[in-house]
């Protein structure tokens, strides 16, 4: 992980660190580069991996990758393959070029899938979760039944990323800082810097553990022990029915409960 919090970083080596070693199987790896999808074991049971890559638009889900992340979670729901979301996103991309791929569509897809998830799913926030953008990358949700969410001392969250709330919510402070003579482009900056650091204080991992949905702030070395751990308190999911005469059958958990009855087609 990088030092500096705005450079960008390869997650697929994080990835292959968690998972079981030559378990790693990628799908999809040039659609939807924001994202990345794949299958991988770990402690030799099957799990799904959606991770961000900030290698591709700093992170920032935009709509190819949000149609690459839902149906790559229906795929999952639908074998009962536990997910694991790596975090590291500024938020959904915005503006007329993301509109125009039908941005608020797609992107709503990943709530509606997430709503419907009935296998277990970890978030490990690595580096920033701001947003609707983290909230997707949580499935929807932080808590409930089989939900699991830690975050590394590295993660900062909060509604939006700093830098843009920081110019927004203090477009005035920063233009009379600015209109200083002579010294006003250097008074900005530093009241730009100290409003950073402040935010920066309150989004940290730990503080946000005080307050939000975040089960723990672990040590990234214990990061593939945390996911074995979930993974042996989750519920286990009901059998699949054996077929027979019932075509149907397969579909349907033997408590009676619907499965997935299709995946979107990729």
């Amino acid at each position: 992980m990088p030092e500096n919090r705005k450079r960008a970083f390869a997650v697929r080596p994080i990835i292959e660190t968690l998972v079981d070693e030559s378990s790693w199987l990628e799908l999809r790896r040039e659609f939807g580069r924001g994202l990345v999808s794949g299958l991988a074991r770990v402690d030799g049971r099957p799990i799904g991996v959606i991770a961000n890559s900030s290698a591709h638009l700093g992170g920032a889900i935009d709509s190819d990758g949000a149609l690459k992340a839902a149906r790559f979670m229906e795929l999952c729901d639908a074998f009962d393959v536990p997910l694991l979301f790596l975090c590291d996103t500024p938020g959904f991309m915005v503006g007329p070029e993301s509109e125009r791929g039908a941005a608020v569509r797609k992107m709503s897809r990943l709530f509606a899938v997430g709503s419907s998830l009935s296998v277990p799913f970890f978030t490990l926030v690595l580096r920033r979760a701001y947003g609707l953008g983290a909230m997707a990358m949580s499935g929807g949700l932080a808590v409930g039944p089989n939900v699991f969410h830690a975050s590394w001392p590295s993660a900062e969250a909060g509604p939006m990323g700093l830098e843009g709330a920081i110019e927004l919510g203090f477009a005035k402070e920063l233009a009379a800082a600015g209109s200083v003579p002579l010294v006003g482009e250097a008074a900005r900056r530093r009241l730009h810097e100290s409003l950073l650091h402040t935010g920066l204080e309150r989004a940290g991992a730990t503080s946000v553990a005080r307050t939000l949905e975040t089960d723990d702030v672990i040590d990234p070395a214990d990061s593939r022990a945390w996911i074995v751990h979930g993974l042996d308190a989750a519920a286990v999911p009901a059998e699949r029915g054996d077929g027979g005469a019932d075509a149907a059958a397969w579909r349907t958990r033997r408590d009676g409960q619907k499965r997935r009855p299709c995946v979107s087609p990729w």
